[in-house]
This record gives C-alpha cells, structure tokens and sequence, in this order.
C-alpha cells in the first residue's frame, strides 16, 4: 500500500470508475478462462457454460455484500477486516488465516497451469522439470527484487481481450463450417439432461477460482474519486464483465468442441486453438498464455512473500523468522524461499486439486462477507424494513448460503488439505490469544 502515490494528507483521489473496473479486470486475468477450460470440461462432463454461469450467480451475491461493506468501512479493506469489524476478532483471523491460504497456494496453481502450456510446446520435457523451472527461477527473481507491476498493467487487459476475441471469432468461423455442434444456438454448454448437476456444481466451484481478485477493487477505496459510489459500481462491473466473458468464452469453445476429452486436460485450450485456428494464432496463443502465468506467478510469489513479512513483523507469524529483510536484496528473503519450498507439493498435485484448495480459502472468506453483512447492517444497526431485510439479510444469506455449497463439492483432497489449514490455524490462534483470554493481534493484509 506504501508504494502508492501519497500525498502529505493522504492518498490522492484520482481513480474513476473505469480505472478501478480495469483494476479489477487485470487481478482477473481474463484470459485464466483458458487456464483450467480442461479442468471444468472434464469436471461438468462438457456442461462448461453452465459451471460457469452457477460460479456468476454466487459470485454476485457475495460481489453485492462486499459493496455493503465498503460502505460501512470505506477504508482499505478485505474480507479479514470486514470480519474482524463486524463481527468477531477471532472470527477475523481465522479469515486472515485462510486468505493467507490463498496467497500462499496461487503461485503453485499459477505455475502448474503454466507447466502444462510449456509441456505442450516442448512436449519430450516432463511437466515437473517445468514447474521446477518456475519455482527457481521466479524465486531467484523475488529475492533480488526485480518487481513485476500488475496493478494497472492496462495494457495486459487489452492484450487478453484481443486474444480471447480472435480465439472466440476462430471458434464461432469453425462452428458455422460445420465443427463441433455445427450450430451456434444451442443449450448444450449449459445444460445436459445426461450429466448430473453436481458435477456442474464440483466445475463451478473451480470455475470460481476465475474471479480471485474481484474484490480487490476495494482495497482502492482511499484513491477513488467518491468512492462510496464508484467502489461498488466497479465492484458489480468487473464481476459482470469478468462473468460475460468467462460465459461467452466456454459457450462457443464447447460449440467448436463438444467432446470433453483431451490429450492433456491441462492445455485443452491450446489443443483446440490448433484445431480452429491458423498455426500461428495457436503459436501466439500459446505464448500469451505462457507469458502471463510466468508473470502472475512472479507477482503473486512476491505478494505471498510480503503478506507473510508483513504478518511477521507485526507478531502474527514467528517475528525472527518472518519479520525480516535481507540486509543486501532488501526482500523478505525467508518467505519468497518458503513460499517456493510449499510450491514444491505441486509435483504432487492436480491443477483441479490445487485451484480447489486455493478455493477452500476463498469460498471461507466470501462466506463471512456475507455473514459480515448481516452481523453489522440487520443485527447491529438494526437495519430491518422490509427493502433492508432483502438487502441486509436474505440476499448475504442467499450468498453466504452458496458460497458454503460450492465449497462443499471442491475436491475430497482440498477439503481435507483446507480443514486441516483451517485446524491448525484455530490451534495458534488459542496460542496466541492464551486461551481467548486476549486479542489477536492485527494482520497487516492489506499491505
């Protein structure tokens, strides 16, 4: 947060709606879409359209509450801070607990989806060989401190969309030469009378993983010109747009595909950007994709890292070990290796298992948001006519209600990895607060 413009009384409120919307579009990554397509395909038994269309529903509801709660705590925020404000210190870190899940466990994500792209361009490499290729050498980049911007990184969002345009015009140009469905009306991406709805459900909760970021529109809050306006619009906004693109994306790749086998579930993707399109848009789209895992798992090693320091310095995490800068690179030396140490269990791990585990945490967070909502505005404030009871309690319950059904049909193996997160994380916070006897002490996550 220090490294944004200040000024002597503060941030400058200088972002307008569009910028914060093009904010949250690049913490999306739209282009993720095409990351884990195999995974869902494979998970729905082809129904990808409609994991995807579950996923914006409950995604939408929980998008509402964290409007509601910019609204209540315009500064800064998280899900960790709203839980802590609104109802509970210790409610409060466990979320804190469980977000730093999720930073911990992207970059592995980041870097197995990354592997399987480099595995198809070089297929007589193995895929760990890449993954370690990713570990080492995004880990020797963060304890130099070479930085990687992807707040505003603007043009990225342009670059994304033009090549998921050109991928979605090659796909309806095959459809309508007679491929996959032959035609261009059809139900088949979002319903299949023979495939049950729970496995439409288990690809909706990955799909969700889509949207990690969303939210962090809000940590804008202090640069936005009226931003008790312009956070909630930008929030709805990139959800929305986010959702369109997800959807229209899955629809005609299905139409241009119907089947959901692939080679490698990994980079169906690219398999089927070589059967729709010219070779050099697959060659380009190949690259794109490799580029912009090799960034993202740069930037979040580096964000994981930092949460980490930052948790250390403050007590949260063992001070001597965490709360420390190397003297010569001026980076949290300790944690950018931790981190890459944790990335190595994805030599063991699915893209499936890893983006339901780093989902585990996410899903736990968009939980209590919705419950937040509930505690501060219908039980604190006692906001209950009628208009405020749909607002203020059925619609965060409905979204509260949805987060906890998608995180029920994540992977057996993430839930029992994210339980056990959960546990442990329960067990340091009696250690911490010497019984609840005393406050936990505040996470620094937004820094």
């Amino acid at each position: 947060m220090e490294e944004r413009i200040q000024s002597g009384q503060g941030f400058r409120r200088t972002l307008k709606l569009y910028h914060l919307t093009l904010f949250g579009l690049a913490y999306l990554t739209p282009m993720i879409v095409y990351g884990i397509y195999g995974v869902i395909s494979t998970t729905t038994h082809g129904v990808e359209a409609g994991a995807y269309l579950t996923a914006v529903v409950a995604m939408l509801f929980t998008a509402l509450s964290y409007c509601h709660m910019v609204k209540a705590f315009p500064v800064a925020g998280s899900a960790y801070t709203y839980t802590r404000k609104a109802i509970n210190p210790n409610f409060g870190f466990m979320i804190g607990w469980a977000i730093l899940l999720d930073y911990i466990f992207i970059p592995m994500a980041i870097w197995l989806i990354g592997a399987s792209f480099f595995n198809a361009a070089i297929p007589s490499i193995p895929p760990w060989v890449w993954v370690l290729f990713f570990i080492i050498v995004t880990t020797i980049i963060n304890i130099i401190g070479v930085k990687i911007g992807a707040n505003v990184n603007v043009t990225m969002v342009v670059i994304q969309l033009m090549v998921i345009l050109a991928f979605v015009i090659f796909t309806v140009k095959a459809v309508m030469n007679g491929a996959g469905e032959g035609t261009l009306l059809s139900m088949s991406p979002f319903y299949n009378p023979d495939v049950s709805f729970n496995f439409v459900v288990a690809g909706a909760a990955i799909a969700c993983y889509s949207f990690l970021g969303f939210d962090a529109v809000s940590t804008f809050v202090e640069e936005a010109v009226d931003p008790l306006k312009t956070i909630p619009r930008a929030i709805m906004l990139t959800t929305i747009i986010g959702g369109v693109i997800f959807i229209a994306v899955t629809y005609f790749t299905h139409l241009s595909h119907p089947s959901y086998e692939y080679a490698d579930a990994g980079n169906a993707a690219f398999e089927i950007a070589k059967e729709v399109a010219p070779a050099v848009f697959g060659t380009i789209f190949l690259l794109g994709m490799i580029i912009a895992q090799f960034a993202s798992g740069i930037s979040a090693q580096a964000s994981g890292a930092r949460l980490m320091y930052a948790m250390g310095r403050d007590g949260v995490l063992p001070k001597k070990i965490f709360g420390v800068l190397n003297s010569r690179f001026n980076t949290p030396v300790t944690s950018v290796v931790i981190t890459g140490v944790i990335a190595l269990l994805a030599l063991k791990l699915s893209v499936t298992t890893s983006t339901s585990f780093i989902n585990f945490g996410a899903f736990s967070a968009f939980t209590f948001v919705n419950v937040s909502v509930i505690a501060h505005y219908f039980i604190k404030e006692r906001r209950r006519s009628a208009g405020e009871a749909i607002l203020f309690f059925l619609l965060p319950l409905l979204g509260a209600l949805a987060d906890l059904y998608l995180l029920v049909h994540l992977d057996k193996a993430a839930l029992i990895l994210g339980g056990s997160w959960a546990a442990i994380g329960l067990v340091y916070l009696v250690y911490l607060t010497k019984g609840f006897k005393v406050a936990p002490p505040d996470m620094a996550i937004d820094e």
